[in-house]
C-alpha cells in the first residue's frame, strides 16, 4: 500500500517536472462540441456524444492538444451509469459507454502522438511537440447528474448524506479507473460532503490511479455551497490518492485569492481552470451573453496565477482551444525570457 501511494504522488511531480514546471490542462468541451454541430440539449449533456457522435469528441481532444495543451479531460463529467439507466440503457451498456469516453481520448492522445512523429517541422499553426500527455477521466458531481443547476449550489437538500454519495459515485469511479486514465478529475465539486465521499471512496475502493479534486466558487471566498474552501482543500490534503487540488468553472477575477486559500493548507500542486467569466442561468439552461472575458484578458491572469502558486492551469466552460494556444504561447515566451535575477 505504501508503494503505491509512493507511485501515485511521484506521477504527478513527474509530470510537472517534463512539462518544465507549469502544465496546461485542455479548455471547455461542450461549447466546442456545439461548435462542431453536436446537439447538447439533453440531461447527458456533452455525454450524450458518446452515443450520438464519439468522433466529434475526439476532434475536440484533438483540437486542445494541437493548441498545446498536456491534460485532456474525458466526455464523461455528465456520464453517470444511473443517468444512462434513466435512458434505457441497461448497466452493461452504460458501463461500455463510461469505457468508451476513455478510449476516445487515448485513440486522440494516440493520433496526436503520430502526427508529432510524422512532423517535419513546416510553420507553425498547430503545437506539434513530442511530450508527455495524461489522460484524465472527468467524474462530475451528484448535481451535474440530477441536470437542475445544484452543482452550481451545492445544495443537495437534508436527505442526502455522506453513504449515499459514495454508494452513488462508487461504480462510475471504479469503473472508470480500470480504463486505461492516467488519473481521476473530480470536477466542479460544490461542498464538502462530496469532497468527503470522493476522498472516503478512494480509499475504501483503494483505486489504483491517482485523483484530483477540484471544486467551484462563485463568490471568491467559499465554494458554492458556502462551505469553507480552506475545509474542503484539507480534504484533499490528507487524501494520499489525491495529488493535485484546485478550482475550476469560477470566474478568472477570483482565481488569485482562492489560490492563496489553498496554499493555506496543501503542499499538493495546485491546479486552476476557471470558466470565461460568464454567467450561467441554470433555469434558462444557457449563458449570458456578453458577461465574460475576452481570451486576451483571461489569459493575462495566467503569469500571475503560476507566480502565487498554481502549476497547473487551463480552462473549463467557453473556453477554447484558441484560449489554450493563447496560454501555452503566454507561458512558453515567460519560460524563454531571460531570468532578471
Amino acid at each position: 500500500m505504501g508503494s503505491n501511494n509512493e507511485e501515485t504522488s511521484s506521477l504527478m511531480s513527474d509530470f510537472l517536472r517534463q512539462s518544465g514546471g507549469v502544465a496546461i490542462i485542455d479548455g471547455g468541451l461542450a461549447t466546442e462540441l456545439e461548435r462542431h454541430g453536436a446537439n447538447l440539449n439533453d440531461p447527458l449533456w456533452s455525454a450524450k456524444c458518446l452515443l450520438t457522435s464519439p468522433h466529434l469528441i475526439r476532434r475536440v481532444h484533438l483540437d486542445y492538444l494541437e493548441a498545446g495543451a498536456d491534460i485532456i479531460i474525458t466526455a464523461s463529467y455528465q456520464a453517470t451509469i444511473q443517468g444512462f439507466e434513466a435512458k434505457g440503457f441497461s448497466r452493461g451498456e452504460s458501463e461500455a459507454m463510461l469505457k468508451k469516453s476513455v478510449e476516445i481520448a487515448l485513440e486522440a492522445r494516440d493520433i496526436y502522438n503520430k502526427k508529432c512523429r510524422e512532423y517535419d517541422g513546416a510553420g507553425d499553426a498547430l503545437v506539434l511537440k513530442n511530450r508527455s500527455i495524461l489522460v484524465a477521466a472527468s467524474v462530475g458531481s451528484y448535481g451535474a447528474y440530477l441536470a437542475d443547476g445544484s452543482e452550481y449550489s451545492g445544495d443537495y437538500g437534508d436527505a442526502m448524506n455522506l453513504e449515499q454519495l459514495k454508494d452513488f459515485h462508487r461504480r462510475r469511479v471504479q469503473v472508470l479507473a480500470d480504463s486505461g486514465a492516467d488519473l481521476i478529475a473530480f470536477e466542479t465539486v460544490p461542498n464538502k460532503l462530496e469532497a468527503q465521499a470522493y476522498a472516503e471512496l478512494l480509499e475504501e475502493e483503494d483505486i489504483k490511479i491517482p485523483a484530483w479534486l477540484s471544486f467551484n466558487s462563485k463568490d471568491g471566498v467559499n465554494v458554492v455551497s458556502g462551505d469553507s474552501l480552506v475545509e474542503c482543500s484539507a480534504i484533499a490534503e490528507a487524501c494520499k490518492k489525491v495529488i493535485a487540488v484546485g478550482i475550476n468553472c469560477t470566474p478568472p477575477r477570483f482565481i488569485h485569492n482562492l489560490i492563496l486559500s489553498i496554499k493555506k493548507v496543501t503542499t499538493k500542486p495546485i491546479l486552476v481552470y476557471p470558466n470565461s467569466g460568464e454567467s450561467y442561468d441554470g433555469a434558462r439552461k444557457e449563458w449570458v451573453q456578453n458577461s465574460g472575458v475576452s481570451d486576451e484578458d483571461f489569459v493575462s491572469y495566467v503569469n500571475t496565477w503560476c507566480e502565487v502558486g498554481a502549476s497547473l492551469v487551463g480552462g473549463c466552460c467557453r473556453t477554447t482551444p484558441i484560449t489554450i494556444r493563447a496560454m501555452y504561447r503566454t507561458l512558453i515566451n515567460k519560460s524563454a525570457a531571460p531570468s532578471r535575477q
